[in-house]
């Protein structure tokens, strides 16, 4: 892939399907969710469906380089004991291994910032996890650490 054209985000389309599943698999793949602990195959499906549906608060936005996808963003509105505006949370973020440094995920993050400021929402924020050097040096950049601590418990 040329890494000379300019890098365009944009809404994901239903034909975009085929060549967003692969950075989809890989997003899953970097945080374990593979092999014999791979997401259920209608859990990808249901996600996919929700960016579609207007009465979803979830949406999917791509980084797209001389027409081949190599990144991704997913994100959701949801509201705030706190605030009267909707927060908006970075789900997911992903750039295809070979885009990497080039400015992909700083783009999808500032398009998210875009979205968010567009639906009324004064926040956004995301987590990632510790180990996660490469993209916290980015994240460092473009926005601040809140100091929470995240937990959680499968019930």
């Amino acid at each position: 892939m040329s890494l000379a054209g300019e890098v365009a985000v944009r809404e994901i389309r239903r034909e975009d399907y085929d060549a967003w599943l692969p950075l989809w698999d890989g997003y899953n793949t970097f945080y374990g969710r593979s092999g014999p602990t791979a997401l259920d195959p209608a859990i990808t499906a249901v996600t996919w469906d929700r960016f579609f549906d207007s009465a979803e608060p979830v949406h999917a936005l791509v980084a797209e380089r001389d027409g081949v996808l190599i990144g991704l963003v997913h994100y959701l509105f949801h509201r705030t004991t706190i605030m009267i505006a909707p927060t908006c949370y970075l789900n997911d973020l992903f750039t295809a291994p070979e885009a990497r440094g080039a400015g992909v995920g700083k783009a999808l993050i500032e398009a998210v910032y875009a979205r968010a400021r567009a639906a009324g929402s004064t926040r956004v924020y995301w987590s990632t996890h510790e180990t996660n050097a490469t993209a916290q040096r980015l994240y460092d950049h473009v926005a601040q650490k809140s100091g929470f601590i995240i937990y959680r418990q499968d019930v």
